[in-house]
């Protein structure tokens, strides 16, 4: 019942885990990313301890595939969950249980994997990963135009309700975590709303929270 990506971007080190599914709140159970570490997906009958046993693992000097691996052996009923995991190297891996729901496929790239089941067919995670490798610029853009293309590309068997989309950089707490819990529009362009929003201020809300005496005003009522 969804389909994610993880990525990373090698010019900043960036980390990001975009997400979407008919169930509500999809992002607060399988999107998980730390900072110099990693970022991670765990969906399909969520067991949302995966992900950050996986992040704890390559702390611990673990690659993606050793992670994986790792999961696969500490998961109860692994059978049912997949866990998409890219490491600070860039170095993908994924486990997909037999029993993921419906078509269920997966996609690897450079520095990305994407996968879901319940899809509407098999080409949906190459279609997020190939348009996440062509698109330019922040991140958070390539993250957008990468579900942009899951969509196009057929997305999940029913429509889609929730979305979300998580960014981790220098900082030990998200630097952008945006969420539609429930729309009965698309929630993936919610986010995409979103982003085009918190964008130009993320940098500032970084600066607010490391040294506020150096912060830019925005302008908002008495603040002068």
């Amino acid at each position: 019942m969804t389909f994610s990506l993880v990525a990373r971007c090698a010019e900043t080190g960036m980390f990001g885990v975009a997400v979407s599914s008919s169930s509500p709140a999809v992002a607060a159970r399988c999107a998980y990313a730390r900072a110099g570490v990693g970022a991670v997906s765990s969906q399909n009958v969520t067991d949302p301890t995966l992900g950050p046993l996986a992040l704890d693992l390559m702390e611990g000097g673990m690659s993606a595939a050793q992670a994986v691996a790792q999961v696969q052996a500490q998961g109860r009923f692994i059978e049912y969950r997949q866990v998409l995991v890219v490491d600070a190297a860039g170095r993908t891996a994924i486990h997909s249980g037999p029993n993921s729901l419906g078509i269920f496929t997966e996609a690897h790239g450079t520095d990305v994997v994407a996968a879901g089941n319940m899809l509407q067919n098999e080409g949906v995670p190459q279609a997020i990963v190939t348009a996440f490798e062509q698109a330019e610029g922040h991140l958070g853009d390539r993250l957008i135009a990468a579900m942009r293309a899951g969509l196009t590309a057929g997305g999940e068997m029913g429509p889609v309700h929730s979305a979300g989309m998580k960014l981790v950089d220098k900082v030990a707490w998200p630097v952008a975590d945006l969420r539609c819990d429930w729309t009965e529009d698309c929630p993936v362009e919610n986010i995409a709303t979103a982003w085009e929003v918190y964008k130009p201020q993320l940098d500032a809300y970084v600066q607010r929270a490391l040294d506020p005496r150096e912060a830019p005003s925005y302008g908002v009522p008495g603040d002068e």
